[in-house]
This record gives C-alpha cells, sequence and structure tokens, in this order.
C-alpha cells in the first residue's frame, strides 16, 4: 500500500513557491503521489470551502510535473462536465507524456450547482454528461480517430493521433451506486473520499466487489482520499477515515491495507477555519506515514 497526500492548491496564502514546496516535501519525504482540488469557477458557495487563490489543477500539475522526477501527480477529482472531453482527452494524454506516466485523472460529477450555473452547464444532467464524458475520453485514449453520438458533446471523426503510451489511470471518486458502476465501467481504480470506516468494510467494498462480479469484470483497486486529523479519540460512527487518535489512525490504515488498498491519499485540509502553516501539515503528513503498515 502506497500513501500520496493531497496537495492544497488554493487559499490566501497559496503561491506558486509554495505549491512547489508542496510537491518537493511529497517527493523528499517518500509520497508516491501528490493530488489537488478541481473547480473552475469560484461561485460563492466554492469559495466559502475554498477560498481564492485557487490554481487550475491540470496547469499546476504540468509545472509540478517539471520540478519533479519521481513523484505522480493527479487530481481528485476533475469535475469531467466542467469540460469538453476532447479537451479533457488531450490534457490528460499530453500530461500523461510529458510526465513520463506519472499523472492520474481522478474524475466525479461535483456538487456546486452555483458553479455549473456559472459555467452554463444543467446541474441535473450532471450524471449523463459523466458517463458521456468517461466513454469519450476512454475511447479517444485508444483510437487513432473518435466519435461520439452525444447528446452534450456530439462530434465525428476527430483525429487523435497516435494513441499515447502512458494512457493515463482514472480513479472514479464519489460513493453512490452510480460512481460505483462508473469505476467498474471506465476506473482502473474506485476514489471514495473521506469514507466512514464501518461504512466502508461493511457496506462499499462489498458493494463494489458485487458490482464487478454481476459485470464480469476485475475488482478496481481501491484509492481512497481520507483525513490526516489526530485529534481526542472519535466514535467510529462519528468520524471519517484518518480522524481520532494515532491508535485508531493506525487501525485505519491497517484495516484499508486488508481490503487490499493499492493507494491512500491523505488530506490535511478540514475547513478555512482549521488552517495550519504547511510545515505543520506536514509535521501531520510525516507523523500519520509512520503509522503506516
Amino acid at each position: 500500500m502506497k500513501l500520496g497526500l493531497n496537495l492544497l492548491n488554493y487559499g490566501p496564502d497559496t503561491t506558486p513557491e509554495l505549491l512547489l514546496a508542496w510537491a518537493r516535501f511529497a517527493e523528499e519525504s517518500g509520497f508516491a503521489l501528490a493530488m489537488m482540488s478541481d473547480h473552475v469557477a469560484m461561485a460563492p458557495e466554492v469559495q466559502a470551502l475554498y477560498p481564492v487563490p485557487f490554481y487550475e489543477p491540470f496547469t499546476a500539475i504540468t509545472w509540478l510535473a517539471a520540478h519533479t522526477t519521481r513523484l505522480r501527480l493527479g487530481t481528485s477529482v476533475s469535475v469531467l462536465p466542467y469540460r469538453h472531453p476532447l479537451q479533457t482527452a488531450r490534457v490528460g494524454a499530453n500530461l500523461a507524456d510529458l510526465s513520463h506516466g506519472r499523472f492520474v485523472l481522478g474524475v466525479g460529477s461535483g456538487w456546486s450547482q452555483q458553479e455549473y450555473a456559472a459555467l452554463g452547464v444543467p446541474f441535473d444532467r450532471r450524471g449523463p454528461i459523466t458517463d458521456e464524458y468517461l466513454a469519450a475520453i476512454t475511447h479517444a485514449w485508444t483510437h487513432a480517430i473518435t466519435s461520439s453520438p452525444g447528446p452534450h458533446a456530439p462530434y465525428d471523426e476527430i483525429h487523435t493521433g497516435p494513441p499515447s503510451a502512458h494512457r493515463p489511470p482514472i480513479w472514479v471518486g464519489g460513493a453512490g451506486r452510480a460512481a460505483i458502476r462508473r469505476a467498474i465501467q471506465y476506473g482502473d481504480a474506485w476514489h471514495p473520499i473521506n469514507p466512514h470506516p464501518l461504512w466502508l468494510r461493511d457496506k462499499g467494498m462489498p458493494a463494489l466487489r458485487s458490482a464487478a462480479a454481476n459485470a464480469g469484470v476485475a475488482v478496481p483497486a481501491l484509492c481512497p482520499r481520507i483525513r490526516a486529523h489526530p485529534t481526542a479519540k472519535l466514535a467510529d460512527d462519528d468520524r471519517v477515515l484518518g480522524e481520532g487518535t494515532l491508535d485508531q489512525i493506525r487501525a485505519d490504515l491497517e484495516g484499508l491495507a486488508e481490503l487490499g488498498a493499492e493507494y491512500v491519499v491523505l488530506d490535511t485540509y478540514i475547513s478555512p477555519d482549521v488552517r495550519r502553516t504547511a510545515e505543520e501539515d506536514w509535521r501531520i503528513l510525516e507523523q500519520v506515514a509512520a503509522l503506516k503498515p
């Protein structure tokens, strides 16, 4: 089981220099992966949780890939309906090639109605759009000429060039039935974010395995994003993975290893009101990483 971290690409103190310092910390401290969030329009409800400045993840990842050599970089998660699928496919394939296979495309359908409205994308169609765009992206990565019937982004006989030698893995975020179905149909990994420990063990993973068996395919890798938030002891019903005492967090990591997790992404961000310095976050990440079985 490999550990990654959530690289904070937003907030009042965020600068290009700080982003680079985060990436260098991750690489030098032995983390295998750094992922970052995605928003395009900082509507009021988005800004309340992810304060500006907000560095667009594909741009930031491109820059950080040029300054690192080993660290994998990815989105947790890119909101697929915000961008035309041909754009996402081209950017993802290019990033994979330019980074020599170090790019991971984490995807989701998003949550902000205000952001959808600002971008002119129908919020109530986000599920079907996500499905259509996933099909379009995966087809574009494996065919020299690609077409899509739409209906949200129809196109015909678009030349993509030779398929990338480094097709990016797709991690599907979300915990609902639709997310699990997408992980089975399109994903290399299932990427639930902040799941509750008992739910993941007793409901989430059984649902994933059952869906894979019904579809006749292999179970996608488990690659969750969890908190890195040491606190006083919390009841399992009242906490998400990665919260609580160090003993609870150690047990969480051991449980994820038993479930077969391939990667675990550690996230120090709680809310704008609990924003620490980067150095404080790094100390917490090192403390939690030392608990890995």
